[in-house]
């Protein structure tokens, strides 16, 4: 009788955990639908409740973070942040949430040294290379912000909002050729956001801007530009031959075929690149011409661009079906950008 009562205590233990376990889970999707509802006071305190019931939960945890943050009580979030960093098993986004509060503050030494913290945990984490670069943006040090941002890309080469920044950056710097590199990468990772478009833009002003007569041996003596970078200009003026008078869906189609064609015959064992090899997969393929369109759109024009696909309709539902079939991925190794 006496081990009949102990199965059942411990099947009524088991069930209780399992009860209280699915309970904090509920709260937990409940508070998550109040915050994309804009409610986040009584996200909070749902997720208060859920805490309650699993403190070492960093699922909730982070949530609870973010919760404070978004309803702009900097002083909670700071405290449930610093709470869940240091679970040993905190991830990181843990730490990119915290930072977030850290920053709206303008708590600058603190942010710092957390993603210092962060980097020695995860020194591969494109994330937090991404948020210390943007730490030292807000204090104005862009020759420091690019320093990590370009770490970043080396060591995490799928997170796409390094490739955003550091194209922002590379163009406002007039270093042209690694803004249509990173530019280009940027696009294929995050094919469809609010950046998109913008990138779109900048890709094709850096693409006329090389074109310009003159224009290659000034990026090639640039002082950062690498020994791969220049290899690609080479390249680039080889296959524009001479400059167009207009950069047209035409042309930038055939110069950058001839490059593609040149680059996987002179140099693709010197310098495996993703983006290149991505590029001669889809000429292979007879898509070129469609991704060119897609990648210059909006400086080309919609009714440039109907106007192809309506001629083009092969190519275009191929194009689709490639994009939702296909997903880019860098290989870690392909960073050439040192000099």
């Amino acid at each position: 009788m006496k081990y009949v009562f102990l199965s059942l205590l411990v099947i009524a233990l088991a069930g209780s955990a399992k009860a209280q376990e699915q309970t904090a889970r509920l709260l937990q999707e409940t508070a998550r639908t109040l915050v994309q509802k804009g409610d986040y006071d009584n996200a909070a305190v749902v997720l208060e409740r859920a805490k309650q019931q699993e403190p070492d939960n960093i699922d909730i945890l982070r949530d609870l973070c973010f919760a404070y943050y978004l309803k702009r009580d900097f002083s909670k979030a700071i405290e449930t942040g610093k709470d869940l960093v240091e679970k040993p098993n905190a991830d990181q986004q843990s730490f990119q949430v915290l930072g977030l509060s850290y920053k709206a503050i303008a708590s600058y030494k603190e942010c710092a040294k957390l993603y210092r913290t962060a980097l020695r945990k995860f020194p591969n984490s494109g994330v937090i290379y991404n948020e210390y670069a943007e730490l030292f943006a807000l204090e104005n040090d862009l020759d420091e912000a690019i320093v990590q941002w370009e770490k970043g890309i080396e060591v995490d080469p799928n997170y796409s909002s390094n490739y955003y920044n550091a194209t922002m950056y590379h163009t406002r710097k007039g270093n042209r050729i690694r803004a249509v590199l990173y530019g280009e990468i940027f696009l294929n990772l995050e094919s469809y956001s609010a950046r998109t478009e913008e990138i779109k833009t900048q890709l094709y002003n850096s693409w006329r801007s090389i074109l310009t007569p003159g224009a290659i041996q000034q990026q090639k003596d640039q002082k950062m530009a690498s020994a791969f970078e220049k290899t690609v200009l080479d390249i680039v003026a080889k296959a524009a031959g001479g400059s167009p008078l207009a950069v047209t869906a035409d042309a930038l189609t055939a110069i950058r075929t001839k490059f593609v064609v040149e680059w996987a015959a002179t140099q693709q064992k010197n310098y495996p690149f993703q983006l290149f090899a991505n590029q001669q997969y889809l000429i292979s393929q007879g898509l070129f011409e469609a991704y060119t369109y897609w990648l210059f759109a909006p400086s080309l024009g919609v009714d440039a661009c109907q106007a192809w696909q309506k001629a083009h309709p092969k190519e275009t539902a191929g194009f689709s079906v490639y994009q939702q079939s296909r997903v880019f991925k860098a290989p870690p190794g392909q960073y050439y950008f040192s000099r």
